[in-house]
């Protein structure tokens, strides 16, 4: 679905494994980045660029795990596949458990490897999919004036408008203004959506103090 515009970026310090996994994207009509070095990658790693990673785990300098939790550090990157020789199992099932979508042993089959990269290009559109719908809610949230953000907190926490103004000390009328201007900025269509929109900027900050 976002396959004509994300690209596959190869990371391996073996040139022939980085052409041939080049060849066998392309032959399928993707578009590939391949470097030489988890350094290499880094220098060009641009977190608003679509695609998935295929990374060695063994390789000189920062390795690929090493890689893959300098990545786990930023807000949004591509998902990780592992490809790894016989006896790197263990530390691809490391990777696997540390977030990677799967780890693909040498030599590899070629549709295993394909049919992965769909997966981790689905799971990257997913992602960026719920990071643009909660980038849109904050900035709707920063619509809301101090008193509208104190508003739609209570009115998500189940108190009724009549409770809301005793609270505030203000008429019905007012909060019933401010709660209208909260589901209108907010573009919410009722509560219950309002508070979906409020658990998913929770969920994404937890532990706000």
């Amino acid at each position: 679905m976002s396959n004509s515009t994300s690209t596959i970026f190869i990371v391996d310090d073996d040139t022939q494994v980085r052409q041939a996994l080049a060849l066998l994207m392309e032959s399928v009509g993707l578009q590939v980045q391949t470097f030489p070095s988890a350094d290499a990658y880094l220098e060009n790693f641009d977190p608003e660029s679509p695609g998935c990673l295929i990374l060695d785990v063994r390789m000189p300098g920062m390795s690929g795990l090493e890689l893959q939790a300098r990545l786990a550090a930023e807000i949004m990157h591509p998902p990780v596949i592992v490809i790894t020789g016989h006896g790197d199992v263990p530390m691809a099932v490391r990777a696997v458990q540390a977030g990677a979508v799967d780890f693909i042993e040498k030599p590899f089959n070629d549709q295993a490897l394909l049919d992965s990269v769909h997966r981790a290009l689905d799971t990257d559109a997913r992602q960026r999919g719920r990071a643009s719908k909660l980038a849109e809610v904050k900035a709707r949230l920063a619509s809301l004036t101090p008193r509208e953000q104190q508003v739609m907190k209570m009115v998500v926490a189940g108190k009724r408008n009549k409770v809301i103004a005793l609270d505030l000390s203000v008429s019905q009328s007012t909060v019933e203004a401010h709660r209208a201007k909260v589901m209108e900025k907010m573009q919410a269509q009722s509560l219950s959506e309002l508070m979906r929109m409020v658990l998913s900027l929770e969920d994404d900050n937890p532990h706000p103090d």
